[in-house]
């Protein structure tokens, strides 16, 4: 009896361990990415763009029009009081780069962490808020678009890039521009695990 007992252990050992370490590797593995287009989406198509490479690469992204970044807000909110403990990445061009700080700010209130806040050419913006944990802010001098602040309390990464001298890329195209586009799909797709 004393066999079968540490068998019928061992089995169940290794069976707790093998569920334990997917649902952990499911949980933290997944990123969940949302690109926000600008006014009425008409110029944002890049974000669409975006969004196809990196399903492509298994990554879960949705582009989003910019009036639907509160009900987004509270999907995330939804998720995260389920259990879900992925990474959260929030991209926007133009109007919808406002957006995305916005939602940011909103998901602040619930104690929810952004992973990365990817900003093409915002103005008059709100700073970044304590809870991203890298943000990074595409904008051109002279052009559209200025450089990001943060909020007092911010303690992550904060990177401005001046494409200014890009004279190829404007404000109606930057989204579309494969060099932005690929620099984007890096950095998502190199969110540690």
């Amino acid at each position: 009896m004393a066999a079968d007992s540490i068998r019928w252990r061992t089995g169940a050992g290794w069976a707790v361990l093998a569920v334990a370490l997917c649902w952990c590797h499911g949980a933290d593995a997944e990123i969940e990415v949302y690109l926000v287009r600008g006014w009425f989406g008409v110029f944002s198509t890049g974000m669409d763009s975006i969004a196809d490479q990196l399903r492509g690469k298994g990554i879960k992204a949705d582009a989003i029009g910019h009036w639907s970044s509160k009900s987004t807000v509270a999907k995330v909110v939804t998720e995260r009081e389920a259990g879900w403990t992925g990474r959260l990445v929030l991209v926007g061009h133009s109007q919808g780069a406002n957006n995305a700080i916005e939602m940011a700010r909103e998901l602040n209130q619930h104690n929810i962490p952004v992973d990365l806040l990817i900003t093409l050419v915002p103005f008059m913006q709100d700073p970044v808020p304590s809870n991203v944990v890298r943000a990074l802010n595409y904008y051109q001098d002279p052009g559209w678009g200025t450089p990001l602040i943060a909020d007092p309390d911010f303690k992550g990464e904060l990177s401005n890039i001046d494409i200014g001298s890009q004279w190829s890329t404007f404000h109606i195209t930057i989204d579309k521009t494969s060099k932005v586009q690929e620099a984007i799909v890096h950095e998502i797709v190199a969110l540690p695990p």
